[in-house]
């Protein structure tokens, strides 16, 4: 199964402009609030019409402007998952996952109806309304709504924003499996970037109404080409940069000459690091060395994020250039070990990015 949409749509404050071509794969949607995210799935599903362009899928043209093709919603066989569920409430789960079947034969609504009860385990909740279900149930039964109607695109607009973590994970492991047997094509919209990259294969980025960046999830995490890219894929360590030669550039935010590996791009304006890439050591030989002191920190259940200052203890708590995180085992060890530490930017860690 093909996808391709090459689309304009002018916004509130900027155009969105968007244009990928994926087959058969699931391509996860990042971008900061208001960027466009669901305004391409909107488009894509018929619940908004471009200005211009093009959405086809598997040779099937859903929209095109210049040959005035606009397939309504019904025709489109585009399956949507809004993160509301937006379920009818006075329906049962059984009616409303039958509800796009309605021009199928008794027998047809029936077997899809089963077949959908069994896939997301539901089966014993068809009588039942949206009110009285949990909110994993029901985002279960707004997704057997999207594949009843055997879609050839998936759309799934935030669907787990609204659970709490233990749901969601399980809400996840669900989806996982049922996309492994679906035959189309899947996009997938969230805010949340290891959901993004434990379900998708692809990622598109979009940055007020600008696709910035389209490539598997390994290229987009592991060399994000520019400064925003980086940002929206979770790294919060960032320093204006400048080359020196071709193996060294300065670090001008955080006042150090690094060594590194990959090409220097010519309009190189930022250095940057992950803050679980960033090494406490106890040699301070080592390649890309500093001496750091502890500015500050903050816990979550897993982990600690330290606050690091280079090169001089800190003056005051926002003094700091680096965040580093490390497992609390890690920092067990740290916790008592005098000042200064000495941290570590690994060469090969390091992303060397155009503005």
């Amino acid at each position: 199964m093909e996808l391709l949409v090459d689309i304009h749509k002018q916004l509130a404050s900027y155009p969105l402009e968007v244009a990928f071509n994926l087959e058969g794969q699931v391509l996860g949607i990042l971008g900061g609030s208001g960027s466009g995210k669901s305004m391409t799935l909107r488009c894509i599903a018929g619940l908004e019409t471009p200005n211009r362009g093009r959405i086809v899928v598997n040779g099937r043209v859903l929209f095109d402007s210049l040959q005035r093709i606009n397939l309504p919603i019904r025709s489109r066989r585009v399956g949507i998952v809004f993160q509301n569920y937006a379920l009818f409430p006075h329906l049962t789960v059984a009616q409303n996952i039958t509800y796009g079947l309605r021009h199928l034969s008794s027998a047809e609504r029936q077997r899809r109806l089963t077949e959908q009860l069994d896939k997301l385990r539901l089966s014993g909740l068809e009588k039942r309304y949206p009110h009285s279900l949990s909110g994993g149930q029901q985002q279960r039964v707004a997704l057997a709504r999207a594949l009843a109607v055997e879609p050839e695109v998936l759309l799934l607009d935030e669907p787990f924003s609204a659970l709490d973590t233990y749901l969601r994970h399980q809400l996840q492991e669900q989806l996982i499996e049922t996309l492994s047997t679906y035959q189309g094509v899947t996009l997938f919209v969230t805010h949340n970037l290891e959901e993004a990259y434990e379900i998708c294969q692809n990622l598109l980025v979009i940055s007020e109404g600008q696709a910035i960046a389209y490539d598997n999830k390994q290229t987009i995490f592991e060399r994000p080409a520019t400064y925003t890219v980086a940002q929206l894929t979770g790294c919060k360590n960032f320093s204006k940069a400048r080359a020196i030669s071709s193996t060294q550039v300065e670090a001008i935010d955080w006042g150090c000459t690094l060594n590194v590996i990959e090409p220097i791009p010519k309009l190189l304006a930022y250095v940057s690091i992950r803050a679980h890439h960033l090494g406490i050591i106890t040699n301070q030989n080592a390649e890309n060395a500093f001496p750091c002191w502890l500015a500050g920190m903050r816990e979550t259940p897993h982990r600690m994020t330290l606050y690091l200052r280079l090169h001089h203890p800190p003056t005051q708590l926002n003094d700091y250039h680096l965040q580093a995180e490390v497992f609390k085992e890690k920092w067990a060890t740290l916790k008592d070990r005098p000042l200064p530490w000495y941290i570590s930017l690994d060469p090969l860690k390091l992303f060397l990015m155009q503005a």
